[in-house]
């Protein structure tokens, strides 16, 4: 399969895919250096274009956020050719105004995690520092959110989202401490996964659907898996058309993440093995 052509890769639930219009649909099985993706890449025609989508938790969600192999994920849409990532998720909000079923496009990121989660292609001899100030392209963030506010979707453009580990959901006292940092909206996945798109030079947006309140709400139930898998469904429409509508405004925007790692590899280039050196050549061998 020529990869030259895919418009861009989305990545988020597996019934993104199933949209109308959606033709010459093909499954695509990735190995790589970094053990294999969540499940197969579905790569179809939508407008004319080439776009592959990618179910984070496997069908069937099998994988728990912690599970899921961000690396492999992020390094078999580079194999693709993609340069333009949506990632599509559920979040709560830690704001009275970002209510459930609108939708947030963060522009900041604050990574809770507990170091469960590998979060960079640099490691095993060769060590990358790249730049994160601003982890979402924004240009790519813009689009979307015109996109969705177009849709007729309620959009909030920016706002910072936490990433806890899971996959529990939070205390009372966490929720309200993560209000109290300036944290917008929060959720399980963004991290590693924004990082990683960074190292791999591919422009990096969040589709953030706001499915409740979390806990802290004195009179908002408190989340639930149910919550979450209703509020969801009922923008599922809403996200397959914004997605839709994106395919050809992707090509027009540029690719703000080209040469993010031009300067950012430390290790002398004598000392990185043959095989830490065939690890990461897809990703950066052209500064190598």
């Amino acid at each position: 399969m020529s990869s030259s052509n895919i418009a861009f890769a989305v990545i988020g639930g597996s019934g993104l895919y199933g949209m109308p219009g959606l033709s010459d649909v093909s499954e695509h099985r990735i190995s790589t250096p970094f053990g294999d993706p969540s499940d197969v890449i579905v790569v179809g025609t939508l407008h004319g274009a080439r776009v592959a989508f990618l179910p984070r938790h496997g069908r069937g969600h099998r994988l728990n956020p912690s599970e899921v192999p961000s690396r492999a994920n992020i390094y078999a849409l580079k194999s693709l050719g993609v340069k333009h990532i949506i990632s599509v998720s559920a979040c709560g909000s830690l704001r009275e105004d970002m209510a459930p079923r609108d939708i947030v496009v963060p522009d900041q990121l604050f990574d809770f995690t507990k170091g469960r989660r590998p979060a960079s292609f640099f490691d095993a001899g060769i060590v990358g520092h790249v730049g994160i100030a601003e982890p979402f392209s924004t240009s790519l963030s813009t689009a979307l959110a015109q996109a969705v506010h177009d849709a007729g979707g309620c959009v909030h453009a920016g706002g910072t989202l936490i990433t806890i580990e899971g996959p529990r959901f939070s205390t009372k006292a966490e929720s309200k401490a993560f209000r109290a940092w300036g944290c917008d909206i929060i959720g399980m996945t963004a991290c590693p996964e924004a990082f990683l798109a960074r190292e791999a030079e591919i422009d990096f947006a969040i589709m953030a659907h706001v499915t409740d309140y979390d806990v802290w709400h004195e009179s908002e139930e408190a989340v639930t898996v149910a919550m979450v898998i209703e509020r969801l469904n009922a923008n599922l429409a809403l996200a397959q058309k914004v997605i839709a509508d994106l395919v050809p405004v992707i090509p027009t925007l540029p690719h703000e993440c080209d040469g993010a790692m031009s300067s950012a590899v430390m290790t002398a280039r004598d000392r990185i093995t043959p095989e830490a050196r065939e690890r990461v050549n897809l990703l950066i061998g052209r500064y190598l």
